[in-house]
Order: structure tokens, then sequence, then C-alpha cells
């Protein structure tokens, strides 16, 4: 099933069924789309990104850049995915001096909401939620030891929204299954 040129709603039940919504999204995706992500710490923004590397066939693992700020990650058709996790960054300008290919790429930016304007028309915004109710803790969250920026959920459901805008969504569906 799917939707053309709206939003769409999903609940994602784990870490598995993210990375499936990732893989799927991959197969619309070209040179010059950029997607935003956003939502807090641990909603699982790298492994929907995971999902679209695998999706693209990117050589090696996907992981959060929140160190380096970005990696590049070759793919099988040559359209190289450009994952940013813009989290310390404090502005339009310090994005900009990555000097990123935004034509030339599939550019994925982590709390990159605000930071974006002017970059492209036309963009996907992936908003993920996470439970607040009984089946979260409201305990610290526990890092788990293989990437120290998506700590351990314990796979509590999400809910996640696409939003499509400008000329090159338009009329696409999105898929939401």
């Amino acid at each position: 099933m799917t939707t053309p040129g709206g939003p769409v709603e999903l609940a994602v039940a784990d870490a598995d069924a993210m990375e499936a919504l990732g893989r799927r999204v991959s197969g619309l995706l070209r040179a010059g789309d950029l997607l935003v992500l956003t939502g807090p710490l641990g909603a699982g923004k790298t492994t929907f990104t995971r999902g679209l590397g695998e999706g693209l066939e990117v050589r090696g693992q996907v992981a959060s850049p929140t160190f380096v700020l970005a990696r590049t990650h070759p793919t099988a058709s040559g359209t190289p995915l450009v994952h940013v996790d813009a989290y310390r960054l404090s502005g339009e300008a310090e994005l900009d001096d990555l000097d990123l290919d935004f034509e030339g790429s599939i550019v994925v930016v982590e709390w990159g909401a605000g930071l974006l304007d002017g970059v492209s028309d036309s963009w996907l915004d992936v908003v993920i939620e996470r439970p607040t109710g009984a089946a979260s803790t409201g305990a610290e969250e526990v890092t788990p030891p293989g990437d120290p920026d998506e700590p351990d959920q314990a796979d509590e459901p999400r809910r996640v929204t696409i939003t499509p805008h400008g000329r090159r969504w338009a009329g696409v569906e999105l898929p939401v299954r």
C-alpha cells in the first residue's frame, strides 16, 4: 500500500522494522535527494539510515557520523550516500563548510531541521518519535558497545512520519508497509 504526494505516518515496531523501512525508502532515492531526519537521541535515525545503506548497497558499515560530522559511503549504483550528523553544528554556515555534494549524492542529515534552508527545493522530512508512556522506563539510557550514538531502547515501537516537500516528490508514492 502506498500514498501519493502526502505525509505518511507509520508505526514501527522495532529496530529491524526501522531498518526495513529504510530499505524500502532507499528504492525511491536518486542523486540529488535530501532526507532530513528528526528525533530525540536513540530514536532510530542511524538505524533508519543503516537500512537506507543496505538498500543502496553501500560498501562498509553505516555508523553514526557524530564525531566526524559526515561520512560518504560508496554505493553499488555509483551515487554516494552522504550521512551527516548536524547535532554539534551551530548553524547553516558550519553545515556549508562541510562542502557536501548535494546534487551528486543522496544526502541524509540527522538533526538537520532548520539548517538546510535553500539547499534544495525538494526533500523528505523523516520525523521519528519515541514513546513516552508506560513502555518507557524513564531511566537513563544505556549505550550498547556497538554504536555510541544509538542508545539501547529495548526495541520500543516508534511513530515515523515521512513528509515529502517539493516538485521532486510530487506524485511519488511513499511506502507505508
